[in-house]
């Protein structure tokens, strides 16, 4: 089989590589071209470096790679296109992080809601409909676009209402989740059958089987008695304590996501841990994706000397992508769970949003299966981030200030911190801030320096977070990976 797959943002540095392994991991794919696109030519040159080497260690001597600062072509004559960029890099990610701090909005990730993730969306919207209108004039015809970026659902929901171009969103919280509750039954993964549904990083797992019997209303008392969740997973097991099941996304992503969990600094310590990352530290993911990028910038010599990744079937990963075209190209069916327009998929959720929920591939295309009600109060909490996805994707596409300020009043933790007058002057310093990748605001920015230079303003703070920690430099992280075993060191740079 010969098919183009183009990446755009391809200079991430760990996903790229990766999908690129899943998708040579399938045998009829021994001689597709990919076609690599960044806007920082210098990642991209590294980023190419790497998977030219592992492919040729892998004797795909006709998989053919080309790099590309033009989207345009990249995506000329592609069936798929994978968008895995991050628009404005770290540098904007900083302000996602950083703005809402002085108004008290402690945030982990910040980049699917909240205050953050709403900004993530206005620079990430316009983009995604650019790459649109150039696989409208310039790929495939029919080609299918995989979006990994967040705010996932945003700016899935972007593509494909506005955008004109069949979007699929893919995400692999419902995995984790998967691997997790099978850890806390005590069974192999393999005997654990799930039905997860809702909407991307509030998927709830609704039906959970061992051996066909449901288990679901077992599972509060596993994980309270569990030794390690029991401490980093509290609030997940808090919101499946009061809403009867558990939710996909990271103690620390879904911490964010809700009013009752991180509105007050002195409180946000008992609901978190700081293990790791992903379980709540305040700005955890900028501070780990600041250190992956130092590390690569700085260690590339030495990462191209290291062992080539090893392709195969055995060698593929869990995200969803390159299954997804192993079922379009070759007819072998794949179940996942994906983030497409709902329809009527949910049928208690809008059907126009985005919701997360089981489906399968085969040649004849994505299907989605019928999931019906989701139970009430699971709805109940999705309907509160699809109103605030709702106005975010408007507010993006019509480069509306009102709506955009709505939205963030709408946000749960958001709106738990914020009085409505520091909510629009919060609005207006994130617009500054972000000028350089909001083309649509330029004249409403212009309107914000003015309300900034020219009224009082309403108090903020110098305020680090509740569970700040130091971006570790490259000598720490070289240290503390020679104390990792060899095991340890391979699992890490798959992540």
């Amino acid at each position: 089989m010969s098919f183009k797959v183009a990446f755009i943002g391809a200079g991430s540095v760990g996903f790229t590589r990766k999908l690129v392994q899943d998708i040579l991991g399938v045998p009829e794919f021994s001689d597709i071209e990919f076609s690599l696109m960044d806007i920082n030519a210098q990642n991209l040159d590294m980023i190419a470096q790497l998977i030219a080497r592992d492919v040729n260690a892998n004797g795909l001597s006709d998989v053919k790679i080309t790099t590309t600062t033009d989207q345009a072509e990249a995506v000329h004559r592609a069936r798929y296109v994978i968008n895995v960029a991050r628009v404005g890099g770290l540098e904007a990610f900083a302000t996602d992080i950083d703005i809402p701090l002085q108004y008290g909005v402690d945030q982990c990730v910040g980049d699917t809601l909240c205050a953050g993730g709403i900004m993530y969306g206005q620079r990430g919207i316009p983009m995604i409909l650019n790459l649109c209108k150039d696989m409208r004039e310039h790929a495939e015809p029919g080609a299918l676009l995989l979006n990994y970026a967040n705010p996932m659902a945003m700016l899935t929901w972007a593509a494909n209402t506005y955008g004109g171009v069949n979007t699929v969103g893919l995400c692999h919280g419902v995995q984790g989740g998967h691997r997790q509750i099978a850890d806390v039954l005590g069974v192999p993964q393999n005997e654990v059958d799930i039905v997860c549904a809702g909407i991307n990083h509030q998927t709830w797992y609704v039906r959970v089987l061992h051996d066909g019997k449901e288990v679901t209303d077992s599972l509060l008392d596993l994980y309270e008695k569990h030794p390690t969740y029991s401490e980093t997973e509290k609030v997940r097991i808090d919101v499946l304590r009061h809403f009867g099941y558990y939710s996909t996304e990271s103690n620390g992503h879904l911490s964010e996501y809700l009013p009752w969990y991180r509105k007050r600094a002195e409180e946000i310590k008992n609901w978190i841990s700081l293990d790791t990352w992903i379980n709540g530290e305040t700005g955890g993911y900028l501070r780990v994706c600041t250190e992956k990028r130092n590390w690569f910038e700085e260690d590339f010599p030495r990462w191209m000397t290291d062992e080539a990744g090893e392709y195969g079937p055995d060698h593929r990963s869990n995200e969803h992508g390159s299954h997804i075209i192993e079922g379009l190209e070759t007819g072998r069916i794949y179940r996942g769970h994906f983030n497409r327009i709902n329809g009527y998929t949910i049928t208690n959720l809008p059907t126009d949003c985005v919701i997360e929920a089981p489906g399968y591939v085969d040649q004849t295309g994505i299907k989605m299966t019928q999931v019906g009600d989701l139970p009430i109060g699971a709805a109940a909490v999705c309907n509160v981030s699809i109103n605030v996805q709702r106005l975010a994707v408007e507010a993006a596409v019509r480069a509306d200030v009102s709506l955009l300020r709505q939205a963030f009043m709408l946000d749960p933790l958001t709106g738990a911190v914020c009085t409505t007058s520091e909510i629009c002057q919060l609005v207006d310093d994130m617009l500054i801030a972000g000028a350089p990748w909001l083309p649509q605001y330029q004249e409403a920015i212009s309107v914000a320096k003015g309300r900034r230079e020219s009224g009082a303003r309403v108090p903020t703070r110098e305020y680090s977070g509740a569970a700040r920690l130091a971006v570790k430099s490259v000598k720490e992280l070289r240290d503390e990976e020679s104390g990792l075993n060899v095991e340890a060191r391979a699992f890490r740079f798959k992540q």
